[in-house]
């Protein structure tokens, strides 16, 4: 098996990838996560996604694809410049997309709608701080995702301990279901009890 062979990118893919070199985006999601989340996705018919940390837009690109017409995706990040380039690449997807432009922990804080199918947890907040509230966030049988949890080179000094720590605390609940994937950038997939 060749796991490097990529089958069905998503269509803005390719110039996703390009804006993220051109504007200098140091964070962009490994190809294989985008697969993988468009798996998942595809499997959550007239589902209700949540993306924490848009960036530029490679998962949601991922998670797009995968969704069925009668789903629904909302997508934060903090930074207004990220949000306006997703805005330019997913404008045709305006009836099954919501983008929002906040700190992740204030929304997370204020979110009221309906709980969610699977979460995309690619940000601070929903990973590292609010863990409680994002998972009460999702329906029994969703996923959990994270991805970035082997060391990574652009890491800051003490990062690595604290994803270990984030291992750590998923390990121990009691609420979800884990497996850890030492593949890609280091995987976790959670499933609600």
């Amino acid at each position: 098996m060749d796991q490097s062979i990529i089958l069905n990118q998503p269509k803005q893919y390719d110039s996703l990838l390009a804006k993220s070199e051109e504007m200098g985006f140091t964070m962009p999601s490994d190809i294989y996560i985008g697969a993988f989340l468009k798996t998942m996705a595809a499997s959550k018919l007239a589902g209700n996604f949540l993306e924490l940390g848009t960036g530029i837009g490679l998962s949601l690109s991922w998670l797009l694809d995968g969704m069925d017409e009668d789903s629904k995706m909302i997508s934060v990040d903090n930074d207004p410049e990220l949000i306006q380039v997703a805005k330019m690449y997913f404008d045709a997807d305006e009836n099954r997309l919501q983008l929002v432009c906040a700190d992740g922990a204030e929304w997370l804080e204020s979110y009221k709608g309906p709980q969610f199918d699977l979460i995309f947890a690619d940000a601070w907040p929903g990973k590292y701080s609010h863990l409680d509230l994002t998972i009460g966030l999702l329906n029994k049988g969703g996923y959990y995702i994270i991805d970035d949890m082997q060391k990574q080179p652009n890491w800051p000094e003490g990062h690595e301990e604290k994803a270990l720590e984030l291992v750590g605390v998923l390990e121990e609940r009691k609420d979800i279901i884990i497996t850890k994937m030492n593949w890609s950038t280091g995987l976790i997939v959670a499933v609600k009890k």
